[in-house]
């Protein structure tokens, strides 16, 4: 049996990480791989204990970021964690050979009994192309003939199929098969509509990143993912939203904010497009945080209002926060997640129930 949201309990809350390697602005300490993976399997753990619903790890292939096989690390968090989904965050997927992704998440499903899940989309960055050989002016084909793969891995346990970009299969027998009866597969969508039209028809859940401005300039993207899934067929209940934003959690919203600051900027200018020739004054930080917008930087209760009020727009499912960005400390990190846990989610949970009866 799939397992997935229940909107009788409200939607689901959780946080991601990207594993990215940074200095710290202020002490300039760069965290080693194996201290970044230990901290984020740590994390994972303690989302676990405080009841948080969903953890997922992204994937990249360079020497600034420490993980690059996320469903080897959730393996490992799999065997310290009982309840919290499992999630890729996202797999490139225009780059991986669809078969060894679904054995690989079907293995990381009976580890987990039955908490695995996949987020495919096609990455912000292109390093893996070169890597492992693949041609960018493929990049769109690539993805196209891939997720037609596994989702057809999905449901057979033998298949016969033929594309332009691996071998072909005759009755191939596709092994282990995971403990729910199919994957959850979401496609990762940044800005394109295109994608989450595709989404939609697919009939797959929508990951959303909403990492900055209004988030009225996104409910376009949401509507078109809904729209091309009606009229493909497919039942309002099949068709799940989640929401990625970046996240900072303190007991105060100046304290969030004081704390946060200097780690996003460092964040945002290693990695956000255009981050290197954008300066951004703590004047502009605090409006990014504000209300109206997308970061979600503040206490308890402002987090509260940001979610819901983002629910109100476009009836998510899910909810996931990346919060250790740009260096923030392990110790600081851990307690964003508690309050996340502790003072966040009841309310939203509680609230999110009302608004689906």
């Amino acid at each position: 049996m799939e397992k997935g949201t229940n909107l009788n309990s409200g939607i689901e809350l959780g946080i991601y990480t990207l594993g990215e390697l940074l200095y710290d602005p202020f002490t300039k300490k760069l965290v080693s791989a194996k201290q970044r993976i230990d901290e984020i399997v740590e994390s994972a753990k303690l989302a676990d204990d405080a009841g948080l619903d969903v953890f997922g790890i992204g994937e990249h292939h360079r020497l600034d970021f420490a993980v690059s096989s996320p469903h080897v690390i959730l393996a490992a968090i799999a065997q310290n964690t009982s309840q919290i989904r499992l999630i890729s965050a996202t797999t490139i997927l225009s780059t991986v050979d669809p078969v060894r992704l679904f054995e690989d998440f079907a293995t990381l499903d009976i580890v987990s009994n039955g908490r695995a899940e996949i987020v495919a989309g096609r990455g912000a960055f292109l390093e893996s192309f070169p890597l492992f050989g693949y041609n960018l002016d493929d990049y769109d084909r690539l993805f196209a003939e891939n997720m037609d793969l596994l989702l057809k891995l999905n449901e057979n346990e033998h298949i016969t199929w033929k594309g332009n970009f691996r071998s072909e299969l005759k009755d191939a027998e596709i092994a282990p098969r995971p403990i729910q009866q199919r994957l959850p597969i979401w496609i990762g969508v940044g800005s394109s509509e295109a994608s989450a039209k595709r989404a939609g028809k697919l009939g797959e859940g929508l990951m959303l990143a909403v990492l900055g401005g209004d988030p009225i300039h996104f409910k376009p993207l949401v509507d078109a993912y809904r729209n091309a899934g009606l009229k493909a067929g497919h039942p309002s209940n099949k068709l799940k939203i989640a929401i990625g934003s970046h996240g900072y959690i303190s007991k105060t919203s100046q304290q969030a904010k004081e704390e946060f600051y200097s780690h996003y900027i460092n964040y945002f200018k290693s990695f956000m497009r255009n981050g290197r020739q954008m300066k951004i004054s703590k004047t502009d930080f605090e409006q990014m945080a504000g209300p109206n917008n997308s970061l979600f930087v503040g206490s308890p209760q402002e987090i509260i209002e940001k979610i819901l009020s983002q629910y109100e727009l476009f009836g998510h499912q899910r909810f996931l926060a990346q919060m250790d960005i740009g260096g923030v400390p392990f110790s600081k990190v851990a307690k964003s997640i508690e309050l996340l846990a502790t003072e966040v989610a009841p309310v939203v949970r509680r609230e999110t129930k009302k608004a689906a009866k």
